[in-house]
């Protein structure tokens, strides 16, 4: 049976919330929301107005945790500074999951590269979880939406590490590429195990605007090569990513090959087809339009 993705050409703040509603995704107890809050110089990640109605509506906590890399985010100090600065504790209430240790350790029995995934130790406060994607290239995935926040957005700073390093965290930058993806999917099935043993669920939104080849996380980011392209809505994040891959190739704007070049230089689309193989959730779809 074909996963259902919802898809708006509409992007404004009520069409998030439009969509969201439309997944009836009955998200209970303490709701964590996941979403990126953009490195300190980077022009291109959604502010926090964007994403304000859909956020009041759920009424959960946004949730983050400190980067594996030198920036304004690899430190809890620094990374509260950083939601400050960009206004996301203004509006929401903001929990650093990793902001203190011990991290909790996921076992991954089915994992292809990794047995292990590092998440903070907060996250044992929410049974459910929306995640908020912006979706983008990006220098290491070819692209980011779902499966990223959920693999790399959802780890620990150590954990971040150790998927990069597919199992081996000293290893974050060399990596034999393909095993760095595989372990990408094999830390997103993780967290979806870990919601579902709790009985919660997750829903996923990802918003196809801003579109540069560069992620959120990068602090002099390209400007977007393309035009935008919509909002899309799931309950299944392997098919929602899918769908924006191949929004953009039967995209007819002229800047989309800047993007596709770096989704192919990078395997991108292999992320999804481990994700695929593991099982929690379909490459096929069926794209309803809403107006």
């Amino acid at each position: 049976m074909k996963s259902k993705v919802y898809f708006t050409k509409n992007i404004t703040p009520e069409k998030v919330l439009d969509l969201y509603k439309l997944l009836s995704a009955d998200l209970t107890g303490n709701i964590a929301i996941k979403l990126h809050t953009g490195e300190v110089g980077n022009q291109n990640f959604l502010r926090p107005e964007f994403w304000k109605p859909v956020i009041d509506a759920v009424g959960g906590t946004v949730v983050e945790c400190n980067t594996a890399y030198e920036g304004e985010r690899n430190t809890t100090e620094k990374h509260l500074k950083t939601i400050e600065k960009h206004e996301w504790s203004k509006y929401f209430t903001v929990d650093l999951l990793d902001a203190e240790g011990p991290d909790i350790e996921l076992d991954i029995p089915r994992g292809k590269v990794i047995k292990k995934n590092y998440i903070g130790k907060d996250s044992a406060k929410y049974d459910s979880m929306l995640v908020l994607s912006h979706f983008k290239g990006h220098p290491m995935g070819g692209y980011g939406g779902a499966l990223k926040q959920l693999a790399i957005g959802m780890a620990s700073s150590y954990g971040k590490a150790y998927v990069h390093g597919a199992g081996v965290p000293e290893d974050i930058w060399t990596a034999d590429h393909d095993k760095f993806l595989e372990s990408m999917a094999d830390a997103a099935l993780s967290i979806t195990e870990y919601f579902k043993a709790k009985g919660g669920k997750i829903a996923y939104i990802n918003v196809m605007k801003n579109m540069s080849v560069d992620c959120d996380c990068v602090a002099h980011a390209e400007d977007p090569c393309m035009a935008d392209i919509g909002i899309l809505a799931s309950l299944d994040p392997i098919a929602i990513d899918q769908a924006c891959i191949d929004l953009v190739y039967s995209s007819n704007d002229p800047g989309k090959g800047h993007l596709i070049e770096r989704i192919e230089s990078r395997n991108g689309v292999h992320t999804i087809e481990a994700a695929a193989e593991l099982g929690f959730g379909s490459r096929e779809y069926e794209l309803i339009n809403i107006d």
